[in-house]
């Protein structure tokens, strides 16, 4: 890569991979959990996470570049967490605490690297791309935001007990 423009394109296609993986990651996060409140923020996440992907897809268009062949070697790392962790979980009430725990990860990754592409969208002049991914960005922070307010919410009090 020797231009910003490379740099923003590797960025957009490696945010694709991620949510690709997380499209096929959610069903299990949401199976595991065991609070009602938590399994339909999962739920409700993977519809989220699907009109990203789609999002994404668009931007991969209207800069005439193929989404596919990049893997997201972080997401993937992070997912493998998420699934080492519910093998080991012990009761329900940990593991929900340890599901928001993960779900968390992921949404960090996410909002640093959708945070970082409307950076570079706007500097290379990509408006209405910068607001897509503005778009997608805002709804990373609205997914983490209602995982905190679940931990708050007792979850992780359960888990103490």
């Amino acid at each position: 890569m020797k231009t910003l423009e490379e740099l923003f394109q590797h960025q957009i296609k490696d945010l694709y991979s991620a949510e690709k993986q997380l499209i096929e990651a959610l069903p299990k996060m949401e199976s595991n959990a065991t609070n009602s409140d938590l399994k339909e923020a999962f739920a409700s996440h993977l519809e989220e996470t699907k009109g990203q992907k789609k999002r994404l897809e668009e931007i991969c268009e209207e800069l005439d570049i193929n989404p596919n062949g990049e893997k997201c070697k972080a997401m993937e790392g992070l997912i493998k967490e998420a699934e080492g962790f519910i093998e080991e979980a012990g009761n329900d009430d940990v593991m929900d605490a340890g599901l928001i725990a993960e779900a968390q990860r992921v949404e960090h990754y996410e909002i640093s690297g959708y945070g970082t592409a409307v950076r570079y969208a706007k500097e290379l002049g990509h408006d209405d791309i910068a607001d897509k991914l503005q778009e997608t960005l805002d709804e990373e922070y609205d997914a983490d935001q209602k995982l905190d307010d679940l931990a708050e919410g007792r979850l992780n009090e359960k888990a103490i007990s």
